[in-house]
């Protein structure tokens, strides 16, 4: 199967090869020629599948149709297809790949959001926009200033609406979707699936083909996920022995908090690593600045948060850590779909303390499986250290932007673990950790409860 043999211009073929593809992703195999057929479209894909390929190429064939063409107001070409995305760093990366893919078509597109000035996006929509991918709150902006008429929209995509969700945009949604015409197609992506995401698709979507190419919540077969039992106070040490013994040259660092990521960052450089860390407190310009740096390699360590990582896609990202698991199970599915994207390998290690056992489990149990454990000699865990209070995530800005500052605790489990260590029968695997070098042991899921809530922030990133 080539691109070719999907139906798609001739134009967009040769700017695909141009890039490097010539063979269409499994994603992209089923969901082209859905949209091509006009039809509504859920769409099921872990990161790095090549989904917005899988919805930007026919788009781009759609929209470059003579019949498509809509009628021209003031002189303007009408927005023709609208792309919402969680983050800026997102947005950034889907209109990049609108510019790439669409070289050889007079199609225009803008990317729209936050934490920039507004008035550059102005000009460009007075000039007119084919395709506009937006987030939320910076769209909104624009509808309330007058600035962006969306009543032509054609086709509109909601890219990783999990997280949409999960970052408190389901009433933004709503008032953009109250603004498009009522007749349109419209195209759903996510990475998981929850009732939230299901309710969403009733309501948005009209008889859509479901398109799933991963289990649901599943990790992907080509990324090797290990676990390093470590304790809290010496997670530092441990991450600094490992970059350097292992010579990890591009690491992608997960921290729950925008601090947590400063004092890595801080911390990773006094240590000779350079880093940087990329979060919903930085300026757009700082953000972008680190990215480009880490992108092409001069930049060895970037810390992020979760939803500043959004939009982060290196084809051949070789190492995503968890300095910190996530409370929610779901967002380590996200974290570790950063590296082994495109078919490429990838490695995800996460180092857990007696604090994030109940974190563990509850993501072993949401990803069906059993990581293995291992420790590193000289750094073994205290097999009788009991579980403390678990900082969650800093709640960021929507779209991006400022958010307060404070993170939430979270009580040390109860139930099912609570409390325990690393010692026989409390943590991982059932046993005590032995030194003398990096032990790999199998380790039984618990079903422990869920700890900790999660945190939204209330108002639109600008």
């Amino acid at each position: 199967m080539h691109f070719s043999d999907l139906g798609l211009a001739e134009e967009l073929v040769r700017a695909v090869t141009e890039h490097g593809y010539t063979t269409p992703t499994p994603i992209q195999t089923q969901a082209i020629p859905v949209v091509l057929a006009g039809r509504d479209l859920m769409g099921g894909a872990q990161t790095g599948t090549g989904k917005t390929a899988g919805f930007v190429l026919p788009i781009l064939h759609l929209l470059s149709q003579p019949g498509a063409q809509a009628t021209a107001r003031n002189g303007r070409a009408p927005v023709r297809s609208l792309m919402l995305t969680p983050t800026r760093e997102l947005a950034a990366q889907v209109e990049e790949s609108v510019r790439t893919y669409g070289k050889y078509t007079k199609l225009s597109s803008l990317a729209m959001f936050g934490g920039v000035s507004i008035n550059p996006q102005i000009s460009r929509l007075r000039n007119g926009v084919d395709i506009l991918v937006a987030t939320p709150g910076r769209l909104l902006d624009h509808v309330q200033q007058g600035t962006l008429d969306l009543s032509q929209v054609q086709i509109l995509v909601l890219d990783e609406a999990d997280r949409m969700l999960d970052m408190g945009f389901i009433r933004d949604i709503r008032k953009i979707l109250a603004l498009l015409p009522k007749k349109r197609q419209n195209l759903l992506f996510s990475a998981t699936f929850s009732d939230e995401i299901k309710r969403l698709a009733d309501g948005l979507l009209d008889r859509p083909e479901l398109i799933q190419v991963a289990k649901r919540n599943a990790t992907a077969d080509n990324i090797a996920q290990t676990i390093y039992e470590v304790n809290r106070d010496q997670k530092r040490q441990v991450l600094t022995h490992l970059i350097k013994s292992e010579d990890w040259s591009q690491v992608l660092v997960f921290t729950r908090t925008k601090h947590g990521a400063n004092r890595l960052a801080e911390q990773l450089a006094r240590d000779d690593i350079r880093s940087m860390a990329i979060h919903g407190n930085k300026s757009q310009t700082a953000r972008t600045k680190a990215l480009a740096e880490f992108k092409k390699g001069d930049l060895r360590v970037l810390v992020a948060t979760d939803i500043a990582a959004r939009g982060i896609d290196i084809s051949e990202l070789p190492h995503v850590v968890n300095y910190e698991l996530p409370n929610i199970a779901e967002d380590y599915v996200h974290r570790i779909g950063r590296t082994g994207r495109a078919g490429s390998n990838g490695v995800a290690t996460s180092l857990v303390c007696v604090d994030e056992l109940d974190f563990l489990r509850n993501i072993e149990r949401l990803t069906k499986t059993s990581m293995p454990r291992q420790t590193v000699d000289g750094f073994e865990p205290d097999p009788n250290a009991r579980a403390q209070p678990v900082q969650l995530r800093s709640p960021e800005h929507r779209g991006g932007g400022r958010g307060r500052n404070e993170p939430a605790k979270a009580r040390a489990p109860s139930g099912n673990g609570a409390g325990r260590g690393f010692g026989k029968g409390g943590g991982p695997g059932g046993g005590k950790p032995g030194g003398g070098g990096p032990k790999a042991r199998s380790g039984a899921t618990g079903a422990g409860p869920r700890p900790g809530t999660t945190h939204r922030s209330g108002g639109r990133g600008r």
